[in-house]
């Protein structure tokens, strides 16, 4: 259907991709909007930088950085790493257990859309009065006094985004649980899925507290009432434990599936199994455990006291454990293996030494009377980015170069991808390695300017200039990505010829029903198995049939804006504005609307008949 579809011109390709429930059109749709709010971040990003390029600099105004700042951090967090995952999760996972779909076609579509229209909301703010100004984590005692809707955006936009997220991680759950093909047990199951499945159940459990406490933030600001208003009774530290009980496991939440792609990486192109695969399933079940027991540690200078504070310190040493057992099991994997080279292996192996070295300085940090010196100090910037950069965005990266043949059935250009890659790891590391030294030598976070003759005009200007290379590597990304659409090589079922899963035992891009008769599993590393035996393809687990498809709606898209509408019905309701309680209402008819509909219509979905699959024999081995 989607190639009739794309043959028809603009118009229906576009109508397509609004009301699709196939999770690979939603995972593209992840990856343009996740990948449109990383230039964004990025953009916000170079501007901090080019602010702290001299002292004195008069670039940007106080207020405008405090803004440029906020923004930055809570567009690459929640708009341009989560949806970048969800979207490799998307596209992979479903084809890694052998399924057809995932559990909840709907309700994926409506996830995508809840996070783009609350990603959309919150950068509204710039053109609606200013954006939210109190740093990415708005702590309470700076947000209750900011002036202006800025973060009424932030708070309505997350709540918005965040509900889109955790539906998805349910969904996520629900399919690997119950859409397993034949003989796919939890300790088949390749890496990656396991990651993605970790990362759900943190997605169920991290994202309620942070709906509560933006919860509580909207009715403190919006209607008066006193959660965290001091004058009212209220305590402004417990949004600090609401929001780090979230925002710690949020981490693992981004940096696991990260994981989980490096760990497919180094198997194929090192042309072995992952070495110590058990160890590395209850290593990443470990990581998402720990993740929720040290929230805390990001609050060692509120006086929580010595006992919580030592309990803290503990825990979150003891997550380098669980940590340290995947690094070896990686450098194991490529021990004796032969190796390729390729754009995916490059990051993969760099992530190894630049996550290490965010590891350590989070040792350093753990410790809580170091903590003291380091806290609000350039130092924890340079460490939290080199976990988030050095882990998560060279995954993301990764997984982007490794799986673009599979989604979009064209190969990435080798030699841009190497320059991409050299690009940004040494815009990387010019970047932050520097600012560990600069939070040594005092310079705080969040400051807009500072004076000459501190000794910090050095490091800055390197660390600027490292910012300008990162940004270059991500346009010689965008410019591989435009040339090998129009003339790239086109991808065969098995694109790197190593592959070991089922996702490469199918066409590329696969077909819409994903799996013509489901996969028989025999072992980890199916794929691998069957080409040890010369097999073409995978060996099927049931007769040729027709396949049950679910039917494209509307309605996801509806629902979600329906609720962007009612935003901005909350965000002027303080103002007495008379339009703001019509604009609620007519944003909940929308949303209430749509769910009734959808309650309520009959939608069987169709069926690919057994004679159509027959006329459509692709070959699926190169």
């Amino acid at each position: 259907m989607s190639t009739l579809t794309q043959k028809k011109g603009f118009g229906a390709v576009l109508w397509d991709y609004l009301t699709t429930v196939d999770h690979k059109k939603i995972a593209k749709l992840y990856l343009i909007a996740g990948g449109f709010f990383f230039i964004l971040g990025g953009l916000e990003a170079l501007v901090i930088r080019i602010q702290l390029a001299v002292p004195d600099n008069n670039f940007v105004s106080a207020g405008f950085f405090n803004e440029i700042l906020t923004m930055h951090g809570t567009t690459m967090i929640f708009l341009a790493a989560m949806p970048l995952l969800l979207g490799l999760m998307n596209a992979v996972m479903p084809l890694q257990i052998g399924a057809r779909d995932v559990a909840f076609p709907f309700v994926n579509a409506l996830g995508f859309w809840l996070f783009f229209f609350g990603g959309v909301f919150l950068n509204l703010s710039w053109f609606l009065g200013g954006a939210p100004d109190a740093g990415w984590t708005s702590y309470a005692s700076l947000s209750l006094h900011s002036p202006g809707h800025g973060i009424d955006f932030y708070v309505l936009g997350l709540q918005i985004s965040g509900i889109g997220t955790l539906i998805g991680g349910i969904n996520f759950l629900v399919t690997i649980i119950t859409m397993r093909a034949p003989g796919m047990t939890y300790m088949r199951m390749p890496m990656f899925t396991w990651t993605t499945f970790v990362a759900s159940g943190l997605i169920l459990f991290a994202f309620p507290p942070l709906t509560v406490g933006l919860l509580f933030m909207m009715l403190d600001r919006i209607f008066g009432t006193g959660f965290f208003r001091v004058e009212l009774g209220g305590n402004t530290i417990i949004w600090e434990h609401l929001f780090w009980i979230f925002g710690h496991p949020e981490v693992y939440i981004l940096v696991l599936p990260a994981f989980g792609i490096f760990s497919e990486i180094f198997s194929t192109f090192s042309r072995k199994r992952l070495f110590g695969y058990t160890s590395m399933v209850f290593a990443t079940v470990l990581i998402g455990f720990l993740g929720f027991m040290v929230w805390a540690h990001h609050m060692f200078t509120t006086g929580l006291g010595p006992i919580a504070n030592a309990i803290f310190a503990v825990a979150t040493m003891a997550i380098g454990v669980p940590t340290g057992i995947k690094i070896f099991n990686w450098l194991f994997t490529m021990w004796g293996g032969s190796i390729k080279f390729t754009t995916p292996m490059h990051y993969a192996i760099a992530f190894i030494p630049s996550f290490v070295m965010g590891g350590v300085t989070g040792i350093m940090v753990a410790s809580a009377p170091a903590d003291y010196q380091y806290h609000d100090t350039y130092f924890v910037v340079a460490h939290f980015h080199y976990v988030i950069v050095g882990g998560v965005v060279l995954g993301i990266l990764a997984g982007v170069h490794y799986w673009w043949p599979k989604m979009f059935g064209r190969m990435l250009n080798e030699t841009l991808g190497k320059i991409t890659f050299w690009l940004f790891l040494i815009g990387f590391h010019l970047t932050f390695f520097i600012q560990h030294f600069l939070g040594l030598m005092g310079m705080p976070r969040r400051i807009f300017t500072f004076l000459p003759g501190q000794g910090l005009e050095a490091g800055n200007l390197i660390s600027s200039i490292g910012a300008a290379f990162m940004a270059v590597g991500v346009i010689v990304f965008l410019y591989n990505v435009i040339k090998t659409s129009i003339n790239g090589p086109v991808a065969t079922a098995d694109a790197w010829e190593d592959g070991r899963t089922l996702e490469w035992a199918i066409p590329s891009p696969p077909p819409e029903y994903n799996f013509k008769q489901l996969p028989l599993v025999r072992g980890i590393d199916p794929l691998w198995i069957e080409k040890m035996q010369n097999k073409k393809g995978m060996t099927p687990a049931e007769p040729l049939g027709d396949i049950h498809m679910p039917n494209s709606s509307i309605l996801p898209l509806m629902i979600s804006f329906g609720l962007f509408v009612a935003a901005f019905g909350f965000l002027y309701h303080p103002d007495g504005k008379a339009w703001s309680l019509p604009v609620i209402i007519l944003g909940a008819v929308i949303t209430f609307g749509s769910m009734f509909l959808r309650s309520i219509k009959d939608d069987r979905g169709y069926h690919i008949h057994k004679e159509d699959l027959q006329g459509d024999d692709k070959e699926v081995r190169a």
